[in-house]
């Protein structure tokens, strides 16, 4: 029987440098999107899974991340004393509660694979989620839900695949599936940022993973690649000739690349317009900053 996921790394030490200055000051995963920050809803889209452990790997400079999610006992007594009741329950959305949440510390920038084994010795023996906030996914059912539904048939590895343009897929990881039609699909190669000519497809790797302990045995055995980082996607290759093996997984939903800046600002016109008490004043001034196309033209 495939064991239950529970448990959930949060790679977040990187600098954030394309938002500079602002994330001089404040760490990236905590600018804000309409009114929660990026890894709110990360952690939003963990908790629906069923994630009940929270592993954080974080860097020198992300205080700001850990104070996020204590208790305020003063800002919670004058809301309180206000009788702001609809505010209060949204705070306590943002309350990790003692021993839910854990920090490790990456110390040298090596990579997405060195962040996630980091997290070994707090991840055991167990399946394990990789949720990167930077991919904000909009969608019914969270993706990590969708996932970890899919994951109890398949067990192994399992990555979340989304189609890009094929002029853009040179930008991403790309799978090579046996057969590319379905929800989940079996993957027999991985490759990281081809070019066009020798892309396998034109399924990406998104940033959500459901991943085996083999995983971290094999990132403790895998050398370094371009530019000294280990790379996760070589440690999930390494399970593709197990018995459960490696599954893309082509979620319901749409993906914000919010690790740029186009993709933020698109994020924050979709997300904002989601929102019933923001939609009809939002956009009307959208509408107003857009001019549509003059007819006699």
């Amino acid at each position: 029987m495939t064991k239950r996921v529970t448990k959930a790394i949060f790679p977040v030490a990187g600098l954030g440098t394309r938002f500079l200055p602002a994330t001089k000051a404040v760490p990236k995963e905590i600018m804000t999107l309409v009114d929660r920050p990026l890894i709110q809803y990360a952690i939003d889209e963990a908790r629906a899974a069923g994630i009940e452990e929270f592993i954080f790997v974080t860097s020198r400079g992300k205080s700001a991340l850990e104070d996020y999610f204590d208790h305020a006992p003063e800002l919670e007594a004058k809301l309180e004393r206000d009788g702001k009741d609809k505010l209060l329950e949204v705070l306590k959305t943002t309350y990790m509660e003692s021993g839910a949440i854990a920090y490790i510390r990456q110390h040298k920038a090596l990579g997405l694979g060195h962040a996630v084994w980091c997290a070994k010795r707090l991840v055991g023996d167990e399946p394990f989620a990789v949720i990167l906030p930077d991919d904000v996914i909009a969608a019914e059912k969270p993706c990590l839900k969708q996932m970890v539904e899919a994951h109890q048939e398949t067990g192994g590895c399992m990555v979340a695949a989304m189609e890009v343009p094929e002029d853009k897929a040179s930008s991403y990881g790309l799978l090579d599936v046996e057969k590319n039609e379905g929800a989940t699909m079996r993957v027999k190669g991985m490759v990281e940022k081809p070019p066009i000519e020798e892309a396998p497809s034109n399924l990406a790797v998104i940033g959500r993973y459901i991943l085996t302990p083999q995983v971290m045995e094999s990132l403790t055995h895998t050398k370094p690649g371009a530019g000294g980082e280990l790379q996760l996607t070589d440690a999930i290759a390494a399970q593709m000739d197990t018995p459960e093996g490696v599954h893309g997984f082509r979620f319901q939903g749409q993906r914000f690349d919010c690790g740029s800046k186009a993709g933020f600002l698109q994020a924050t016109v979709a997300f904002g317009l989601a929102r019933e008490e923001l939609r009809d004043e939002f956009s009307a001034y959208l509408q107003d900053m857009v001019p549509l196309p003059r007819a006699a033209e």
